[in-house]
């Protein structure tokens, strides 16, 4: 009877930590409708909402469709690791913003630029990546973390051949998997990628999190070296920076033209956001879709647009990723700047960088079958501008074609096709010619031989 109740019991209380999840969020919309609480992308007043309406999808394709749970690492694990994250860092705003009927509680919240306004705006992008991240697992509500598919096919192999179908892994199991495929040192450097990957800051590594962490940081056989030369070694990389923070931070370099900075775009995750100040002095923002973000900082570099990250002199030189992994080669046709698969119209998540071949294969082919007509344009012109005329006495036969013959050939000798240099004048040439020797009485065969 326990191996029954038990299933049911995990049901149930799943239900409930659905239930509060939705209340707490509920209860944090409300502290969230002071003005002075505007923020740019992401906002909570209208990430909070979202999420709440998303759980409770959740919650009904749950209930309407019960049964034993998955195994480990699966939709079970995921939402009771997710709940658990989502409450703590409910807390955190709760204890940030004013209490509701209370505005004055605490001033510092409203200030720009103030620790408090720093955290929740951390806080802000946490909760942008887990709801991105409950959408991504758990489209229209229902789970289909088993299926997502990442879109780099190395990263996406690697997790499914030792993750399996789970869907979420401790941050120590994980770490032992991928320093099998890419050795990192413990210590800071491992405590800096973790900080990297566990956009949700739950000690957990999620698939869709590993997928936003290979589309960074992409090409995959050189994936830890790019993550270093890019974010921790560079000067320019800022984690955990909204757009309103990006403009905050180059105010001080606006006599400083060149000066940018880069951070994980959180509206479009898996892609790159540049903050750059112009030569006008104006901040601009750039999201750069077609290229990888070392390709652009280094065309920006040439065309003196980053020179300076985060306002130091000191711009690294990112030239050795250009030459990390041989091109690949394919042959395609024309494409445009669309953000669609022009075959299976689903989204595109990333781009690699590749050397495209057009046909040039087919093109030398293309020009040896020219050369080819040409010269034996130039040989059939010689033959018949040289032969001399056939005269009545008959020359020696030539070998017969050792080639079986057809019905239509018989009373034919076929003679051997004269192979001609490719002559020029004024080269003296032998004389030669092509005789076809009639041995029937045909009307047919007699007139294809005068023609």
């Amino acid at each position: 009877m326990a191996a029954v109740a038990s299933p049911r019991g995990r049901q149930w209380g799943e239900a409930r930590a659905l239930g509060r999840a939705v209340k707490l969020l509920q209860r944090l919309e409300e502290q969230c409708r002071d003005p002075r609480l505007v923020m740019g992308p992401p906002s909570l007043r209208h990430l909070l909402p979202r999420t709440a309406q998303l759980l409770r999808e959740v919650a009904k394709a749950r209930r309407e469709a019960p049964g034993d749970p998955e195994g480990p690492g699966g939709a079970g694990d995921f939402l009771v690791i997710y709940l658990a994250n989502l409450e703590a860092k409910g807390r955190k705003v709760a204890e940030l913003l004013p209490p509701r009927g209370k505005r004055d509680a605490n001033q510092e919240i409203f200030r720009e630029g103030s620790r408090f306004r720093r955290q929740l705006a951390k806080l802000a992008l946490i909760f942008s990546h887990m709801h991105t991240e409950l959408k991504a697992l758990f489209p229209g509500g229902k789970y289909c973390g088993h299926l997502y598919q990442l879109s780099k096919d190395s990263a996406h192999t690697f997790w499914r051949e030792r993750c399996g179908v789970r869907c979420l892994l401790p941050w120590a199991e994980f770490q032992c998997l991928l320093c099998a495929c890419h050795p990192v040192e413990p210590g800071p450097t491992m405590q800096a990628l973790r900080s990297t990957m566990d956009l949700t800051c739950n000690g957990h590594v999620s698939v869709f999190e590993f997928d936003i962490f290979t589309r960074l940081f992409q090409p995959w056989p050189t994936l830890l070296r790019n993550w270093q030369l890019l974010a921790v070694n560079h000067p320019g990389y800022m984690a955990f920076l909204t757009y309103d923070e990006v403009q905050t931070r180059l105010q001080a370099c606006r006599d400083k033209p060149g000066s940018y900075i880069f951070r994980p775009s959180c509206t479009r995750l898996g892609q790159w956001a540049i903050g750059y100040v112009s030569s006008d002095g104006s901040i601009l923002q750039t999201i750069p879709l077609n290229k990888p973000l070392f390709q652009v900082l280094l065309k920006g570099q040439r065309d003196g647009i980053y020179l300076y990250p985060d306002g130091k002199s000191h711009n690294p030189d990112l030239t050795e990723l250009c030459e990390a992994e041989p091109y690949q080669r394919i042959v395609v046709s024309e494409q445009s700047d669309s953000q669609t698969c022009p075959f299976c119209r689903c989204q595109i998540k990333g781009f690699e960088a590749v050397s495209i071949c057009q046909a040039q294969e087919r093109s030398a082919e293309v020009r040896t079958t020219a050369e080819d007509s040409r010269d034996n344009c130039h040989q059939k012109t010689a033959q018949w501008e040289l032969e001399p005329p056939v005269t009545p006495s008959g020359p020696p036969l030539p070998p017969e074609d050792p080639s079986p013959r057809t019905s239509q050939d018989k009373g034919w000798l076929t003679v051997a096709p004269i192979t001609l240099p490719r002559l020029r004048a004024p080269l003296p040439l032998p004389k030669m010619a092509s005789v076809l020797w009639e041995v029937t009485d045909r009307p047919q065969a007699r007139q294809g031989a005068t023609e």
